[in-house]
């Protein structure tokens, strides 16, 4: 995640662009997290891992808020076992990547960008 995490900030600098990169295991702190962000981002880029199938926690504080989420996953989740098919999370996203391995949040970034600038 350093690298993927050094590689997005590297493809903002030149776009005036500024990322805050969060990371949790906690599902309470990821949905503090997501309120928080209300007025201070744009778009929310978030990779759920394991909550992605059941946090309904996380799945509410996505749809309470306004800002565009894109949910993003390394793997493709539909290819793994049945019960990591579901995302709770994907009805109340924006948009999901998934599958690319590390280039989905590149896929992302360059997703939110578009939205941001129009």
């Amino acid at each position: 995640m350093d690298e993927i995490n050094k590689k997005l900030t590297s493809l903002t600098s030149g776009e005036n662009i500024e990322i805050d990169i969060f990371q949790s295991n906690h599902e309470g702190e990821i949905v503090e997290k997501i309120q928080s962000s209300v007025n201070e981002v744009d778009v929310i880029i978030i990779n759920p891992a394991a909550f992605t199938h059941y946090s309904i926690a996380i799945r509410d504080a996505v749809a309470a808020i306004k800002n565009p989420v894109i949910e993003v996953h390394l793997s493709n989740i539909y290819k793994r076992e049945e019960f990591r098919q579901k995302s709770v999370i994907a009805p109340v996203a924006y948009g999901q990547i998934s599958g690319f391995g590390p280039e989905s949040y590149f896929l992302a970034l360059s997703a939110a960008i578009k939205m941001i600038k129009g």
